[in-house]
């Protein structure tokens, strides 16, 4: 039974939310509806936030392995 990397899947977890923060902008861009890209910005900025808990997990994580 091999043990999971924590850093590798804090890494992966955001890896996988910047890939919808990314289909999230392109969604603003493709908006012409004011009140839409404003739903969409507050998306952004959610993932935004859930992308640095990540990186923060994963910098945790490698600092507590070394």
């Amino acid at each position: 039974m091999s043990e999971t990397d924590p850093t590798q899947d804090a890494l992966a977890r955001a890896e996988e939310l910047l890939t919808r923060l990314e289909a999230t902008r392109a969604r603003l861009e493709a908006t012409e509806d004011p009140e839409q890209a404003i739903e969409v910005l507050a998306e952004l900025s959610e993932l935004a936030k859930q992308v640095e808990a990540e990186l923060q997990q994963a910098r945790r994580e490698a600092g507590a392995g070394a």
